[in-house]
Protein backbone atom coordinates (compact mmCIF):
# COMPACT_ATOMS: atom_id res chain seq x y z
CA UNK A 1 0.00 0.00 0.00
CA UNK A 2 2.94 2.40 -0.15
CA UNK A 3 2.92 5.47 -2.84
CA UNK A 4 4.21 4.27 -5.83
CA UNK A 5 4.88 5.53 -9.06
CA UNK A 6 2.30 3.18 -10.54
CA UNK A 7 0.28 4.29 -7.13
CA UNK A 8 -0.01 8.13 -8.40
CA UNK A 9 -0.36 7.60 -11.92
CA UNK A 10 -3.48 5.18 -10.39
CA UNK A 11 -4.48 7.79 -8.51
CA UNK A 12 -4.88 10.32 -11.29
CA UNK A 13 -6.94 7.64 -13.86
CA UNK A 14 -9.29 7.05 -10.99
CA UNK A 15 -8.95 8.10 -7.70
CA UNK A 16 -12.55 6.32 -6.21
CA UNK A 17 -11.49 2.98 -7.09
CA UNK A 18 -7.94 3.55 -5.47
CA UNK A 19 -9.17 4.60 -2.27
CA UNK A 20 -11.64 2.20 -2.30
CA UNK A 21 -8.93 -0.53 -2.30
CA UNK A 22 -7.24 1.03 0.56
CA UNK A 23 -10.76 1.06 2.31
CA UNK A 24 -11.54 -2.40 1.69
CA UNK A 25 -8.01 -4.29 1.55
CA UNK A 26 -7.00 -7.32 3.47
CA UNK A 27 -5.50 -5.00 6.43
CA UNK A 28 -7.43 -2.08 5.65
CA UNK A 29 -10.80 -3.08 6.58
CA UNK A 30 -9.60 -4.72 10.15
CA UNK A 31 -7.81 -1.18 11.19
CA UNK A 32 -10.63 0.87 10.45
CA UNK A 33 -12.81 -1.65 12.29
CA UNK A 34 -10.68 -2.06 15.17
CA UNK A 35 -9.94 1.98 15.28
CA UNK A 36 -13.76 2.47 15.68
CA UNK A 37 -13.27 1.23 18.77
CA UNK A 38 -10.96 3.40 20.64
CA UNK A 39 -7.13 4.87 20.04
CA UNK A 40 -4.40 2.30 19.53
CA UNK A 41 -0.75 2.44 19.66
CA UNK A 42 0.89 0.72 17.04
CA UNK A 43 1.82 -2.65 19.07
CA UNK A 44 -1.63 -2.75 20.51
CA UNK A 45 -3.15 -2.35 17.63
CA UNK A 46 -1.09 -5.10 15.58
CA UNK A 47 -2.22 -7.52 18.16
CA UNK A 48 -5.11 -7.00 17.84
CA UNK A 49 -5.92 -7.02 14.48
CA UNK A 50 -3.54 -10.64 14.45
CA UNK A 51 -6.15 -12.14 17.44
CA UNK A 52 -9.28 -11.55 14.75
CA UNK A 53 -7.99 -14.85 13.48
CA UNK A 54 -6.08 -16.04 10.12
CA UNK A 55 -2.67 -14.73 9.97
CA UNK A 56 -1.27 -12.06 11.69
CA UNK A 57 -0.43 -8.58 10.15
CA UNK A 58 3.47 -8.10 9.37
CA UNK A 59 5.41 -4.87 11.10
CA UNK A 60 5.81 -3.49 7.33
CA UNK A 61 2.32 -4.18 6.29
CA UNK A 62 0.76 -2.85 9.07
CA UNK A 63 2.93 0.31 8.44
CA UNK A 64 2.17 0.70 5.26
CA UNK A 65 -1.87 0.05 5.45
CA UNK A 66 -1.65 2.98 8.54
CA UNK A 67 0.41 5.20 6.15
CA UNK A 68 -2.00 5.10 3.03
CA UNK A 69 -4.92 5.63 5.67
CA UNK A 70 -3.20 8.51 6.86
CA UNK A 71 -2.69 9.99 3.59
CA UNK A 72 -6.34 9.05 2.88
CA UNK A 73 -7.35 11.34 5.52
CA UNK A 74 -8.84 8.37 7.23
CA UNK A 75 -5.97 7.77 10.25
CA UNK A 76 -4.73 10.18 12.68
CA UNK A 77 -1.18 9.25 13.87
CA UNK A 78 -0.69 10.98 16.98
CA UNK A 79 3.56 11.18 17.73
CA UNK A 80 4.40 11.93 21.23
CA UNK A 81 7.55 13.45 22.12
CA UNK A 82 8.00 11.43 24.95
CA UNK A 83 11.11 8.68 25.65
CA UNK A 84 10.44 5.99 24.59
CA UNK A 85 8.67 6.91 21.76
CA UNK A 86 4.59 6.67 22.05
CA UNK A 87 2.96 6.77 18.96
CA UNK A 88 -1.42 6.51 19.07
CA UNK A 89 -3.44 6.12 16.10
CA UNK A 90 -6.90 6.93 15.91
CA UNK A 91 -10.00 7.69 13.27
CA UNK A 92 -10.47 11.09 12.07
CA UNK A 93 -14.22 12.05 11.03
CA UNK A 94 -13.84 10.98 7.60
CA UNK A 95 -12.51 7.89 9.00
CA UNK A 96 -15.19 6.65 11.01
CA UNK A 97 -17.56 6.97 8.41
CA UNK A 98 -15.29 4.87 6.51
CA UNK A 99 -15.16 2.53 8.92
CA UNK A 100 -18.65 2.60 10.02
CA UNK A 101 -19.93 1.19 6.41
CA UNK A 102 -17.24 -1.39 6.22
CA UNK A 103 -18.18 -2.75 9.80
CA UNK A 104 -22.03 -2.73 8.13
CA UNK A 105 -20.46 -4.56 5.22
CA UNK A 106 -18.34 -7.18 7.56
CA UNK A 107 -21.57 -7.55 9.69
CA UNK A 108 -24.02 -8.54 6.53
CA UNK A 109 -20.81 -10.76 5.40
CA UNK A 110 -21.10 -12.71 8.57
CA UNK A 111 -25.00 -12.85 8.96
CA UNK A 112 -25.36 -13.98 5.32
CA UNK A 113 -22.31 -16.43 5.33
CA UNK A 114 -25.25 -19.09 5.48
CA UNK A 115 -26.62 -18.06 1.60
CA UNK A 116 -23.24 -17.37 0.30
CA UNK A 117 -22.34 -20.93 1.46
CA UNK A 118 -25.21 -22.57 0.10
CA UNK A 119 -24.42 -20.42 -3.19
CA UNK A 120 -21.54 -21.68 -3.58
CA UNK A 121 -22.40 -25.47 -3.12
CA UNK A 122 -25.35 -25.19 -6.16
CA UNK A 123 -22.44 -23.05 -8.17
CA UNK A 124 -19.92 -25.90 -8.15
CA UNK A 125 -22.73 -28.96 -8.17
CA UNK A 126 -24.05 -27.15 -11.38
CA UNK A 127 -20.65 -26.72 -12.65
CA UNK A 128 -19.61 -30.11 -12.13
CA UNK A 129 -22.66 -31.15 -13.80
CA UNK A 130 -21.64 -29.45 -16.69
CA UNK A 131 -18.08 -30.28 -16.71
CA UNK A 132 -19.75 -34.22 -16.76
CA UNK A 133 -21.73 -33.41 -19.41
CA UNK A 134 -19.41 -31.90 -21.76
CA UNK A 135 -16.46 -34.50 -21.34
CA UNK A 136 -19.39 -37.23 -22.24
CA UNK A 137 -20.07 -35.27 -25.18
CA UNK A 138 -16.55 -34.91 -26.09
CA UNK A 139 -15.94 -38.42 -25.96
CA UNK A 140 -18.80 -39.80 -27.61
CA UNK A 141 -17.55 -37.92 -30.15
CA UNK A 142 -14.10 -39.14 -30.34
CA UNK A 143 -12.61 -36.12 -28.87
CA UNK A 144 -10.14 -35.65 -26.21
CA UNK A 145 -11.72 -34.03 -23.37
CA UNK A 146 -11.06 -30.37 -23.17
CA UNK A 147 -9.60 -29.79 -19.53
CA UNK A 148 -12.03 -27.24 -17.77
Amino acid sequence: MSVSKNAVDAEAMCPHRLVLEHVTSRWGVLVLIELLERPYRFSELRRAISGLGGRGVSEKMLTQTLQTLERDGLVHRDAKPVIPPRVDYSLTDLGREAAEQVRALARWTHARMDAVEEARRAYDESRRAYDDSRRAYEEARGNQPRAS
